[in-house]
């Protein structure tokens, strides 16, 4: 008895690694280090692609309460995330190479995991396999899958920002602050109105790297190069990744026009994420555009931002809440190829998938988080049916309201009503917890 997992990223880890506590031997497949998309550098697992951060850590925010609930299911995910975290304000953000390499370690070193470093281009006849190949699956394997019963393949364009190194970075110019002063874990590079209007202008002309089949409408709105957002217009980004909201220039004691932000990418501080600055320009012309932001004109880039292809499913009616194949119970997928979008949510559907995999192997009911959780809220997406399905994070509106009894009034405070629905989805965790501890599988 072995469950096969296809995929080494966060969710193919994730899975394994609830699989593995539960006493089943686990055959990891990853292509690297032989094989990397054109996203990826390193040889470790769990590689983060894109950005560092794992987004908010407050209950206040869905995927703070997701991370929660993780935390309480013993991600190893979050243990690293945890293990490896950089200042980042309210936020979770970690060293990229050690966060990886933390995962890498433990997932190599557990005696149920077996590593194969090998491209799988079929999926196997026979077993339960769970394919956690995520949004660069392999040409080889994705035509695979698109030959499934019952399932059409969508696909959307994603975008990584550029990382500079700390010590080019002109400090006269910039300032150390988080929003709303909670610490001073970003680096801000303020502009006034003139800079900016230039910079945006050229923004808007600048030359792009063109993709094949690229169309501005298949681009993921979570991830819209910068560029593509400022020609949606002049005061577009002021709004959006350069709003100066909650930060005041401590030179000035005003708040700028416009404020680029930069995020520690590694613990040791020597690098930093240009936050929100996805791009397709060309390499040329993100040394020329972004060296107009004030504190960055001699940048040395550590890495340049790039463009690539997402893939991810038509998962309602293909899958079920527990991310399994309706038609082929002994298949499951896991990851953003199932259509929840961001690391956090990836490897949440990791430990679904997980979980549910190894009580089903051994001829047990699996755990049912309901909808007032938020990892029960996300399965619950990806298996409604919608005619518009596209990736998504996790958020409140997809988690069950608060119950409003006769007689009592909505809590309207928006913060209040959150840290609520928080509360009920953590202690109907801990209730699962303790039913899973009484009738332990492993």
């Amino acid at each position: 008895m072995s469950i096969t997992v296809i995929g080494g990223g966060l969710a193919g880890c994730e899975a394994a690694w609830q699989i593995a506590k539960r006493g089943i031997p686990v055959d990891l497949y990853e292509m690297k280090p032989a094989q990397k998309t054109p996203a990826q550098s390193l040889d470790t697992l769990a590689e983060l692609v894109c950005s560092n951060s794992l987004r908010s850590d407050r209950l206040t925010n869905a995927v703070g309460l997701l991370k929660a609930e993780m935390r309480k299911l013993d991600s190893i995910i979050m243990r690293a995330a945890d293990e490896t975290a950089v200042p980042a304000g309210g936020a979770l953000a970690v060293d990229r190479n050690g966060f990886s390499e933390t995962i890498d370690k433990a997932i190599r070193q557990h005696p149920l995991i077996t590593v194969h470093g090998e491209e799988v281009t079929k999926i196997p006849e026979e077993g339960t396999v769970i394919i956690a190949t995520g949004p660069l699956t392999s040409d080889a394997l994705s035509e695979e899958i698109a030959k499934m019963q019952g399932l059409s393949t969508l696909h959307f364009y994603d975008a990584a920002a550029p990382i500079v190194t700390a010590d080019s970075l002109d400090m006269d110019k910039v300032f150390c602050m988080s929003r709303y002063e909670r610490g001073s874990d970003y680096l801000n590079c303020p502009m006034d109105k003139e800079t900016y209007m230039n910079f945006v202008h050229e923004l808007q002309t600048a030359e792009t790297v063109p993709v094949r089949g690229f169309e501005e409408k298949s681009v993921f709105e979570g991830c819209m190069p910068i560029e593509s957002m400022a020609k949606r217009g002049d005061m577009v980004i002021a709004f959006g990744p350069l709003k100066p909201v909650g930060l005041k220039d401590p030179r000035t004691g005003k708040e700028p026009f416009a404020v680029v932000q930069l995020r520690r990418d590694n613990y040791a501080g020597t690098l930093y994420n240009i936050v929100g600055f996805q791009t397709r320009l060309t390499y040329p012309e993100q040394r020329r555009v972004f060296g107009m932001i004030p504190g960055l004109e001699n940048a040395e880039y550590a890495r340049l931002g790039v463009m690539h292809r997402n893939t991810f499913l038509n998962s309602p009616g293909f899958l079920d809440d527990t991310f399994r194949v309706i038609e082929q119970p002994r298949l499951y997928f896991a990851g953003q190829i199932t259509g929840v979008e961001g690391y956090v949510e990836s490897a949440a559907s990791g430990l679904l998938v997980g979980l549910s995999a190894a009580y089903r192997e051994l001829g047990k009911e699996p755990p049912y988080f309901s909808g007032q959780t938020a990892i029960g809220a996300m399965g619950r997406y990806v298996s409604t049916p919608n005619k518009r399905f596209q990736p998504m994070n996790c958020a409140f509106g997809l988690i069950d309201p608060l119950e409003v009894k006769p007689g009592e009034k909505r809590i309207r405070n928006k913060q209040q009503r959150y840290e609520k629905i928080s509360e009920r989805a953590l202690a109907e965790m801990d209730a699962i917890i303790g039913q899973m501890e009484q009738e332990p599988i492993a």
